[in-house]
């Protein structure tokens, strides 16, 4: 089994065998500097054309501070299919710039791609059609909210009863 997955990560160059880095994208709604708005038309799940240049700009950016994480918030609105509908279109949104960033360089364990409710976009294009790419502040997020892995407890020292004669 482990040479099978040598092998596969030798022809998959991009598959993730690392740990992601450890941030969070709690509170990048709030942040106001190097916020991308990526566009996309009604009930579509991929970028379209008028997407180019924001992605392009940060992933400019991001390549050039290689310190800063990025946030990608997706949005949808409940008329694009319902609440829950609307929330997994904007999941399928964030995870294609995700993806669109990565192969515009960035490395992908910098990157977390989240599905957020419509009230939070930057842009002319209505809020509910739209990924947000937020360049997190050097060192911001760093702390996820809950140790990555939980201590063990110390171990008693099992006993086995002697053998009887």
């Amino acid at each position: 089994m482990v040479p099978a997955l040598l092998l596969l990560a030798a022809f998959l160059p991009n598959a993730a065998l690392a740990q992601p880095r450890p941030f969070t994208c709690i509170g990048a709604e709030q942040l106001e500097d190097d916020a991308f708005a990526i566009p996309f038309a009604r009930d579509a799940a991929t970028p379209g054309e008028a997407a180019r240049t924001n992605l392009a700009a940060a992933a400019d950016r991001a390549r050039r501070e290689p310190g800063r994480n990025l946030c990608v918030l997706g949005h949808a609105g409940p008329q694009e299919g319902g609440a829950q509908a609307g929330l997994q279109l904007a999941a399928k949104r964030a995870g294609a710039v995700a993806a669109a960033l990565a192969k515009l360089g960035i490395e992908r364990d910098r990157i977390r791609a989240e599905a957020r409710r419509s009230a939070f976009a930057r842009g002319a294009v209505p809020a509910e059609r739209s990924v947000t790419v937020v360049l997190l502040p050097a060192g911001a997020g760093a702390e996820p909210p809950f140790p990555a892995t939980l201590p063990l407890p110390p171990r008693a020292p099992v006993e086995t009863p002697a053998a009887k004669p």
